[in-house]
């Protein structure tokens, strides 16, 4: 392919796996539909004439930074046709645990490692094949545990490294597997690394880090930290400032230097070697930064919130990094990957996970989690609509050469429910409606602790509720805009990590902890847990059981084609998953409102719905599962 110039066309720059990403991130950031750019006529424009057209509202910066990164590579994803390899990943239904709301098991009010032993077999009862425990690792706990101080500790608050081997041996036990959390874009500023670094000159781990001298009292580029501010931190006694995309003590690691590279393979390894069977990669594809770091373009920066991440959030040595990653620690012990990407697009995804590139199993894309022209701190109704679109594309277009992660929610983001539909009146049909459409895809489910029951967001009432670093930073930020008190955290409220991280309500008492848990839970716990559900077979936890069950005992399920119906039809969706012999039916109303049935007689077998009465038109939020069976008569709803 040939290199990317101003006088490339808009159709040749879609025709890239970088460019077709791009241009798609950027319209679902504005809230522009694609076949904006599908269109003939703007197909066949050249670049330099949309740099005229934007006039002073596209500066050249905007063209530069985006033709630097349409240049990093020309790979071109395989699409050809060929049998699924069966995995045990592909089988498996994850559960991430979020280990300090999960069970308190001594009575301090948090949660750790002996509390998950202790429910280990409701798990099992679940169905659950594998678990992802975010980080353990000791902390100083400044963004929970994801600043870690020492890989081959565990955090004081979660117990100690034989308590992690306990867990091991007990997870093994009942034949399921588990995952940890790698954070290795940054470390503590309190790990030994970053201490040498910071006060012996001479040190060899300083090119572990971003440390750059101070020459004029500004930071060495103009990059924004995603928890406000600056991507800088000033250090006054050295005279340095050093780089964090993060909090200021999470300092981002140099992967330019091949013996960070080495010492983070060997803490792998030493982790597998224990036994754990694989790993989540926190913001993995952040760990290659441009040469020299320039500064970022501010237009894209508005776009996307965040200036300077077009310098890094596909940085020109990603796959190398992540092959040699998985060469000499991931493939040795057949362990498993999966990479949270975030701006990651399907065809960068192809890139990052094809069976033949060797790099990482799958990833974790969330282009899905909020619709076109919203991020997570817009307060809105999320519309089911926009993920059917998500899912068809992924379903018809990503290929068997992938395989995609299922999810809704995960420790970052606030309840799916309550962004769908706070009405308390659909929340149980609502539950079952996201339970039935992840567990009957293709792809792996990945179920986030709580969503079993329908958790949903927390009442908090003041920022003193609130324990996220993110959430703090940005209401700060926004009262220094000049926001009301009021307003700023009507508005973190909308996107706060923290409605995700309260506790597991497991009976109608909490039953989290003896003492006062370490955030705030409110007595939704009253009607909504574990205890209650587990005996009511009309519950959404009964619901989640079933589907598991139905998933497992049925291959069409996972490694099936998926084929829809009606894919036009707004609030509709319908697909088949079928493999040989065997064929499931699925149809789901994504709305609250009633709508067109479109009957399933004859062969089709009812054997699972959110519903006991079925009406003429579909009910909101109704799901039926069907199994289409040759011989049958028997009527469906």
């Amino acid at each position: 392919m040939n290199t990317f110039t101003l006088d490339s066309k808009v159709k040749d720059v879609l025709a890239s796996p970088i460019g077709k990403d791009v241009i798609n991130k950027v319209l679902l950031q504005l809230g522009l539909p694609r076949t904006l750019v599908q269109n003939p006529v703007v197909g066949n424009m050249k670049l330099n004439t949309l740099k005229k057209i934007g006039g002073k509202n596209v500066d050249d910066d905007f063209f530069i930074k985006a033709l630097e990164l349409l240049n990093t590579e020309h790979l071109e994803p395989r699409n050809d046709v060929i049998a699924v390899e069966r995995k045990w990943w592909k089988e498996a239904v994850f559960y991430q645990i979020y280990p300090r709301s999960f069970m308190d098991s001594n009575g301090d009010g948090i949660g750790d490692i002996n509390g998950i032993i202790a429910k280990l077999d409701y798990l099992k009862f679940l169905g659950i094949d594998a678990l992802w425990l975010s980080p353990i690792y000791d902390s100083p706990n400044d963004d929970n545990g994801y600043d870690i101080r020492n890989y081959h500790d565990i955090m004081a608050d979660f117990g100690t490294l034989d308590d992690f081997k306990k867990l091991l041996e007990e997870v093994h036990k009942r034949d399921m597997r588990i995952i940890m959390d790698l954070v290795v874009n940054h470390t503590s500023d309190e790990h030994p690394w970053f201490q040498s670094a910071l006060e012996d000159t001479h040190s060899p781990y300083r090119d572990y880090y971003f440390l750059r001298p101070n020459t004029d009292g500004t930071p060495p580029n103009n990059w924004t930290s995603f928890f406000s501010g600056s991507a800088w931190n000033y250090y006054p006694e050295q005279d340095l400032w050093g780089m964090h995309l993060f909090s200021k003590k999470q300092m981002d690691l140099n992967w330019d230097n091949s013996n960070l590279r080495q010492d983070i393979i060997t803490m792998v390894k030493w982790w597998l070697e224990m036994g754990v069977d694989g790993f989540r990669l926190d913001v993995i594809n952040y760990i290659s930064k441009r040469e020299v770091l320039p500064n970022g373009s501010t237009l894209i920066g508005e776009m996307m919130e965040f200036t300077g991440i077009e310098q890094y959030f596909y940085g020109p040595k990603l796959h190398t990094y992540l092959h040699q990653l998985n060469q000499e620690a991931f493939k040795p012990f057949n362990a498993f990957s999966v990479g949270e990407t975030p701006g990651i697009g399907m065809e960068m995804a192809k890139l990052l996970t094809g069976d033949y590139r060797e790099e990482l199993d799958m990833v974790f894309n969330f282009d899905h989690l909020e619709t076109p022209g919203h991020v997570r701190f817009n307060e809105y109704r999320y519309d089911l609509n926009y993920y059917k679109s998500y899912i068809m594309d992924y379903q018809n277009n990503y290929g068997n050469h992938y395989w995609m992660s299922l999810f809704y929610e995960n420790h970052d983001n606030p309840r799916m429910i309550s962004k769908i539909d706070p009405n308390p009146l659909f929340r149980d049909v609502l539950g079952k409606l996201l339970a039935g459409i992840q567990l009957t895809l293709k792809g792996t489910p990945f179920i986030f602790q709580g969503q079993e029951i329908g958790m949903v967001n927390q009442q908090f009432r003041s920022l003193d509720d609130l324990r996220d670093v993110e959430s703090i930073n940005k209401y700060h930020e926004l009262i220094d805009q000049g926001m009301s008190h009021h307003d700023a955290f009507h508005l973190v409220l909308a996107g706060s990590r923290d409605h995700a991280r309260t506790p597991v309500q497991w009976n109608a008492t909490g039953g989290f902890s003896q003492n006062t848990p370490w955030i705030l839970s409110d007595d939704d716990c009253v009607r909504y847990n574990v205890e209650d559900q587990s005996i009511d077979p009309h519950s959404i936890l009964s619901f989640y059981r079933q589907l598991i069950a139905l998933r497992k005992d049925n291959d069409a399920m996972i490694y099936g084609e998926t084929s829809f119906v009606y894919p036009k039809e707004k609030h509709y969706l319908g697909y088949y998953r079928k493999l040989g012999n065997e064929t499931f039916f699925i149809q789901a109303n994504l709305s609250n409102l009633a709508i067109k049935r479109h009957q399933r007689t004859g062969n089709y077998q009812p054997i699972l719905s959110n519903y006991t009465h079925h009406l003429t038109l579909m009910q909101p939020y109704e799901i039926n599962i069907f199994k289409i069976k040759e011989k049958s008569r028997r009527r469906a709803f």
